[in-house]
C-alpha cells in the first residue's frame, strides 16, 4: 500500500497537556461524565439485544433506549414487514461508540496517573461488554457472519440493500461506524488489542454482506436521504487496513464510494445544494485515506475542491454549516439563516477534515478554519453546567436572531460526537515535521499548555490567556536546530511583533501565514508573540448589511429577547481597516457592554437568547473621528446604503484609498438622485475631516488640502437638491421580540425640496398602491413594506422596512402510541406557520415543565394520568395550556 504523504503530524494527545484556561472549563466538565456515567447503561442496549442481563440497568435514553417491547432481533431475512414489526430507536448503540471514543481519548490525555488506571478500567469494562455480545450473537446462528455486532438485528442492513426509506429504518451503516470508531480508538488510544480484533470481525462482515451487490444498487443505497448515512465507514475501514495489513479492508472501505459526488467534486463542480450535510461531511475522511491507500489522485481532488466549496462560502461566523441539516446554495451565508442551523455534528467532521489537510499541506487556511471552529461553535456547544448523565451539549448551533442553544442532547448524534468534541482539544494545538524532515514545531493554536516532544527532546511551555489576551509567551526547552512556526491569525489588523528573549525578531508577520523562527536554540530561550486584539463588524459574504462583531478569534452575540433583526451603527467606530475603535465596557459575568447591546463570547456556554448576525443601522453618513455629515444614509433600490456600499470591502490599504471610494460612492448616489450636489459636498467634507487612517486613529484633523481636493472633483447635478424624503411610522411599537401581537399600522410620510412628491407602497412583490391618510393595516407574516416617493423632476427614493406580526400562538397535536399493555409513546408536534415554533413543554403528574425534545414513554399506573402541554412561537406568543388523558393500564 501507498504510503501517505504528509507535511506535518499532530503530536499524540498525551504529549499536549493544557493548562487552566477557556477550553479547560468544559473538558473538566466532560471528564466528569466520563468517569460518572456506568459502563452498564451503555451495554445495556447491546446486552438486551444479544439476550443477555441487562443487570439492571436502564439506557442513556432519547434516541439510545431498549426499542419497542414487542420488537425482536430480526436476523437478515427474518423481518416481517413494516406493518407487522413494532420498532422504535432504530439508531441505538451509536451513542455507546462514542462513549467509548470518549474514554480511550480522555485516557490518552489524561496527565495523572489514577485518571489513566480509572479511564482505562473503563475501557476495558466496556470492551469486554461489547465481545460478550458479539460472541452471544454469533452463538445464536441468526446472522450471517460472526463479527456482527450491533443493539438490533442485522434486518436494517437487509432493508437498506432492499432501498427501504428513512423511517421504517434509520442509518444502519452510520451506527455500525460508531461502533467499529469507538472499537478502533479503545486500540489506539488506550491499547485494547481485543478492541482491534472486534472492530476487525465487523468490518469482515460489512464486507461480506457489501461485496456481493451490484455498483448501481450500493450507489442506490449510498444516495438515500438518512438511511444510507453511512458515517466514516470508509475511514474505519482503511483504518482496518492499515492497523491489521490486510488489504482487503482497503476494498471493503470502497463499497462505499458515492462517485456522483466524487466525480462532480473532482472535476469542480459544484453539487452540494441540498444535500444532507453531515452525511456527506462524514465521508471526506475516509475519502482522502482511500488517496493515501491507493493513491488515486480523484479522492484527494474532490475532497480538496468540497472543502474549497464549503469554506467560508457556506460557513457561518461560528464555523458552523448547513440549514435544517441540509447545505444551502453556493455562497449562501445571509441567505441560508433559518431556525435550525449549524448542526454540531458537522463541525466536528469539518473539524478533523481541516487537521487532516493541514496535515498534508501545511496550509495555514486549515489552522484558520479549525481555531474559528472549536473556539466557537465547539466549545460553545458545551453548556456551562456539570451534569452526572448528560452530555450537556448542542444539537444546532443557531445563528438567526434570537436564537436558543438545544443543550442536553443524550442519546443523539450530536450528544455522541459531543462526548468526544471537549476531551481532545490539544490535538491540533501543535503539528510536528515528519521524519526525515528538517525538526521543525508549528504552534497552530495559542492555548496554554505544555508540549512534549519526546522523541527529539523538546519542550514548549506556552502562557498565554488568549483569545482573551492577544499574545503569547513560550518557553523553548530544545538545543540545536528547530524550525518554530507561529500562526499569525487571519484576524490580525495591526502590527504583529515577535521578540526572542526580549529581542525583536526582523519578521515578516503576514496575517493568514506563519512566522519563522529558526536558530540553535538553548534551553529556557523565551519567545513572544503579540497580536494586538481589534474588534472587527465583518460582513456575510452575499449581504454587506448583516455582519458578525468579532474580537479577535472570538464571534460575539449579542443578548437579546428579540427574534428580528437587531441593529447595530457603528460608522463613527471604524477605522480605516473596518475595524472598529470604540472600548468594550467589561461586565461582571464574562459579558461586555457596547453602546445598547450586551455582548457574549460565543464560546460561553451561556442559555441566553443571543443574536449572532446584526444588521447594519447607520441613520447618517459619518465617519470616525467623530465626522458627521449630516447627511441621511440613503439605500439604493437594492436596499445598499451608501456606507454599505463603502464599506462594502471591509476595509482599505490606505487614507488615500478610502477618499477615493468616498468620491466614487457619492458620485454614484448624486448620479442615480439620491443624494444632491450640496449634500455629496458635505459627505466629502466630513470624510477628509476624519480621523480614517490618519496617524493617531479616531483623533480628528483639519484636511484642508484633502478637503480642497475633493471638492474639485465633487459630483455636480443638473438640478438643484435631491430624491424626496420618505419615511414609514408605524403606529405602536413591536413587542420585545420584534414581533407584533395584532395588525400592524403604518403611514408613509413624503417630503420634497420642490413641489410635492407622489408617494407609492407597496408590500412584498405587489402592486404599488397610492399612499394616502389612512394607514396601511399588516396581518399576520413578516412582511417588506417598500414605500416610494417621486418628485415633479422624476427624482425618486425607496425606504424599505421589515415588519413581523404574529397574532395567533402555535397548535400542539399529541399522540399517543401503546407500548405494550403497560406503556405509551408520547409524540408532540407542534406547528406555527407565521414566526416558527421556539419551545413545546410538558408536565406529567410527577414531573416539572420540560421542554419538549424527542417523543418520551410514560408507564400506565392504576389510575389515569393527565399530562399538560403547551407551545410557545418565536414571536412570544403561548397557546393555552391543553390536556391529555392517559387511561389506566390494561
Amino acid at each position: 500500500m501507498p504510503e501517505p504523504t504528509s507535511v506535518a503530524e499532530p503530536f499524540p494527545l498525551g504529549a499536549v497537556a493544557l493548562h487552566d484556561g477557556i477550553f479547560t472549563r468544559a473538558r473538566d466538565q466532560m471528564l466528569h461524565l466520563a468517569r460518572s456515567y456506568p459502563v452498564d447503561r451503555m451495554l445495556a442496549v447491546f446486552r438486551a439485544n444479544a439476550g443477555l442481563d441487562t443487570r439492571g440497568a436502564t439506557p442513556p435514553g432519547g434516541w439510545e433506549h431498549f426499542g419497542h417491547p414487542d420488537e425482536e432481533a430480526w436476523g437478515p431475512d427474518e423481518y416481517p414487514g413494516r406493518e407487522a414489526a413494532p420498532t422504535a430507536n432504530l439508531l441505538r448503540g451509536h451513542y455507546a461508540g462514542h462513549f467509548l471514543s470518549m474514554l480511550a481519548l480522555a485516557h490518552e490525555g489524561a496527565q495523572e496517573p489514577a485518571l489513566r488506571t480509572e479511564l482505562r478500567a473503563k475501557v476495558d469494562d466496556m470492551v469486554e461488554g461489547l465481545r460478550e455480545v458479539q460472541e452471544a450473537l454469533a452463538a445464536s446462528g441468526r446472522y450471517s457472519h460472526p463479527g456482527f455486532l450491533a443493539a438490533y438485528g442485522e434486518w436494517q442492513f437487509s432493508r437498506l440493500e432492499g432501498l427501504a426509506p428513512y423511517g421504517e429504518i434509520w442509518a444502519p451503516y452510520y451506527t455500525c461506524h460508531k461502533i467499529m470508531a469507538g472499537l478502533l480508538d479503545a486500540y489506539r488510544h488506550a491499547g485494547s488489542r481485543t478492541a482491534l480484533d472486534l472492530a476487525a470481525g465487523m468490518g469482515r462482515w460489512v464486507h461480506g454482506r457489501l461485496s456481493v451487490l451490484p455498483a448501481d444498487q450500493r450507489r442506490d443505497m449510498w444516495s438515500l436521504y438518512i438511511a444510507g448515512e453511512t458515517g466514516g465507514m470508509n475511514e474505519v475501514l482503511c483504518d482496518l487496513a492499515v492497523l491489521t495489513g490486510d488489504k482487503t479492508f482497503v476494498e471493503t472501505a470502497r463499497l462505499f464510494d458515492l462517485d456522483s459526488l466524487l466525480e462532480a467534486a473532482a472535476s469542480g463542480r459544484d453539487v452540494l445544494d441540498g444535500m444532507h450535510a453531515n452525511q456527506h461531511a462524514a465521508t471526506l475522511l475516509g475519502y482522502l485515506a482511500l488517496h493515501d491507500l491507493t493513491g488515486e489522485a480523484r479522492y484527494l481532488d474532490a475532497v480538496v475542491n468540497l472543502w474549497d466549496m464549503l469554506v467560508p462560502g457556506r460557513t457561518f461566523a461560528h464555523g458552523g454549516s448547513g440549514e435544517n441539516e441540509l447545505w444551502g446554495p453556493a455562497g449562501a451565508v445571509a441567505g441560508d439563516i433559518g431556525n435550525r442551523n449549524a448542526e454540531t455534528c458537522v463541525a466536528y467532521n469539518l473539524l478533523k477534515l481541516a487537521r487532516a489537510l493541514f496535515g498534508r499541506t501545511g496550509d495555514p487556511r486549515y489552522a484558520e478554519y479549525y481555531e474559528r471552529a472549536v473556539t466557537n461553535q465547539v466549545l460553545g456547544s458545551r453548556h456551562d453546567v456539570g451534569s452526572d448523565d448528560s452530555p450537556e451539549v448542542t444539537y444546532m448551533f443557531p445563528v438567526h436572531p434570537g436564537a436558543l442553544r438545544e443543550y442536553d442532547n443524550v442519546g443523539t448524534c450530536c450528544g455522541g460526537t459531543g462526548l468526544e468534541n471537549h476531551v481532545k482539544y490539544q490535538d491540533s494545538v501543535y503539528f510536528r515535521s515528519v521524519d526525515g524532515a528538517d525538526r521543525t514545531v508549528w504552534v497552530n493554536l495559542y492555548m496554554a499548555s505544555t508540549l512534549h516532544w519526546a522523541e527529539q527532546d523538546v519542550r514548549l511551555v506556552q502562557e498565554t490567556a488568549y483569545p482573551l489576551e492577544g499574545s503569547s509567551r513560550i518557553r523553548v526547552d530544545a538545543t540545536g536546530d528547530l524550525d518554530l512556526r507561529l500562526r499569525v491569525p487571519g484576524w490580525v489588523t495591526s502590527a504583529v511583533t515577535v521578540t526572542v528573549d526580549g529581542e525583536p525578531q526582523p519578521v515578516d508577520a503576514v496575517p493568514g501565514r506563519y512566522v519563522s523562527l529558526r536558530r540553535d536554540w538553548r534551553p529556557g530561550t523565551m519567545v513572544e508573540i503579540v497580536m494586538p486584539l481589534t474588534l472587527r463588524e465583518v460582513p456575510a459574504p452575499d449581504d454587506s448589511a448583516l455582519v458578525t462583531l468579532e474580537l479577535g478569534p472570538t464571534v460575539l452575540l449579542a443578548r437579546s429577547a428579540a427574534t428580528t433583526w437587531l441593529p447595530v451603527a457603528a460608522a463613527t467606530w471604524r477605522r480605516l481597516d473596518g475595524t472598529l475603535d470604540v472600548p468594550l465596557t467589561p461586565g461582571d459575568d464574562g459579558t461586555w457592554r457596547l453602546g445598547d447591546l450586551v455582548l457574549e463570547p460565543a464560546w460561553s456556554g451561556s442559555d441566553a437568547r443571543y443574536h449572532m448576525y446584526l444588521r447594519r443601522s447607520d441613520a447618517r453618513i459619518a465617519f470616525a473621528g467623530p465626522a458627521d455629515s449630516g447627511v441621511p444614509n440613503v439605500a439604493r433600490r437594492d436596499g445598499s446604503t451608501f456606507l454599505d456600499v463603502l464599506w462594502s470591502d471591509g476595509g482599505f490599504p490606505s487614507r488615500a484609498g478610502f477618499l477615493r471610494a468616498v468620491l466614487a460612492t457619492a458620485h454614484e448616489f448624486v448620479g442615480l438622485g439620491l443624494l444632491s450636489a450640496a449634500e455629496a459636498a458635505d459627505v466629502l467634507r466630513a470624510a477628509a475631516r476624519s480621523g480614517v487612517g490618519r496617524h493617531g486613529v479616531g483623533e480628528p484633523g483639519v484636511g484642508g488640502a484633502e478637503e480642497a481636493a475633493l471638492l474639485a472633483e465633487a459630483p455636480t447635478a443638473a438640478r438643484d437638491g435631491s430624491a424626496p424624503r420618505v419615511e414609514v411610522v408605524p403606529a405602536t411599537a413591536p413587542s420585545v421580540t420584534g414581533w407584533y401581537h395584532r395588525p400592524a399600522e403604518l403611514t408613509v410620510t413624503a417630503r420634497a425640496d420642490a413641489g410635492e412628491p407622489t408617494v407609492a407602497v407597496r408590500v412584498g412583490d405587489g402592486p404599488w398602491v397610492a399612499a394616502g391618510p389612512e394607514p396601511l393595516r399588516l396581518g399576520d407574516g413578516v412582511h417588506t413594506v417598500t414605500a416610494r416617493a417621486v418628485d415633479p423632476e422624476g427624482r425618486e427614493r425607496h425606504v424599505v422596512s421589515e415588519i413581523s406580526v404574529d397574532t395567533t400562538p402555535p397548535v400542539t397535536t399529541a399522540t399517543a402510541r401503546h407500548l405494550g399493555p403497560r406503556g405509551v409513546e408520547i409524540s408532540l408536534a407542534a406547528t406555527d406557520d407565521v414566526s416558527g415554533v421556539d419551545s413545546i413543554r410538558w408536565k406529567g403528574p410527577d414531573t416539572f415543565w420540560a421542554t419538549f425534545r424527542e417523543p418520551f414513554t410514560r408507564a400506565l399506573g392504576d389510575e389515569p394520568q393527565v399530562i399538560k402541554f403547551t407551545a410557545t412561537d418565536r414571536a412570544g406568543n403561548e397557546e393555552p395550556v391543553r390536556i391529555l388523558e392517559l387511561p389506566p393500564a390494561d
